[in-house]
């Protein structure tokens, strides 16, 4: 990549995040992957320990926020949210989502290896951007731009758990803003024999019917209702 193109990518970068840095350097640092040294012997260091201290800020970052938006939740859940939000695929794709990988500053080999799109590299990347603006700014001001990229918490966990508890996705979904009462499932019918029974179940938000199932048992008819709940609550977010 030409100078003058990374330089605009920085740029770019910092509009995304909504920060611009008072000490550029920092950002640059924690941009630098370790295969940049190999290419430029006068870049004294890799954005390594940057990472190593972002990934300490960010975990307490998301651990405060997720004490205060769940608390009813134990601290198994809470620490399996925290890890979901804070790892992995998740931060490399956040990094992709806001125009990190164009930004790196990586060797020419390793940029020709693909290296730059690896998720790895990106993860690492993130969270050496979280150490830097930490170090440029303060706890509060890093936890409010990641909170702002990551967005709507309860909306990311529930796009990532899997299909086979959707009650529990609602649950979580709704909790934060509207309380542990806010979901209602109801029954309202059942037909068929004893040993064929199909029952139809509704789910209320806030006492306004959210999605209807039916199932061969009570909880696949409500769990029916939660997953017809859950599209409609997509389709309102997307639209709003």
């Amino acid at each position: 990549m030409k100078q003058d193109e990374n330089t605009d990518a920085i740029a770019q970068l910092q509009q995304r995040i909504a920060y611009t840095f008072r000490e550029p350097a920092l950002l640059e640092r924690a941009l630098t992957h370790p295969s940049y040294l190999h290419d430029h012997a006068d870049v004294a260091e890799s954005n390594q320990r940057l990472e190593f201290l972002g990934d300490a800020v960010l975990q307490l970052a998301l651990t405060e926020v997720l004490f205060d938006m769940f608390p009813g939740d134990r601290e198994g859940s809470l620490s399996k949210y925290r890890s979901m939000l804070s790892k992995g695929k998740f931060l490399s794709d956040l990094a992709r989502e806001i125009g990190l990988s164009e930004a790196m500053l990586v060797s020419a080999s390793e940029d020709a290896a693909g290296g730059r799109n690896r998720d790895s590299a990106l993860e690492d990347a993130f969270e050496a951007l979280v150490g830097a603006i930490y170090i440029d700014s303060d706890l509060a001001v890093t936890r409010r731009v990641v909170l702002g990229l990551l967005g709507s918490l309860p909306e990311r966990l529930a796009s990532m758990k899997p299909a086979e508890n959707p009650k529990g996705r609602l649950q979580e979904l709704v909790q934060p803003a509207h309380g542990n009462n806010a979901v209602r499932y109801v029954v309202e019918h059942a037909a068929g024999s004893d040993h064929a029974k199909e029952y139809e179940a509704v789910v209320f938000i806030n006492d306004k019917p959210m999605g209807r199932g039916r199932g061969t048992s009570k909880k696949a008819a409500e769990e029916g209702a939660a997953l017809e709940a859950l599209e409609s609550f997509n389709v309102e977010t997307d639209g709003a």
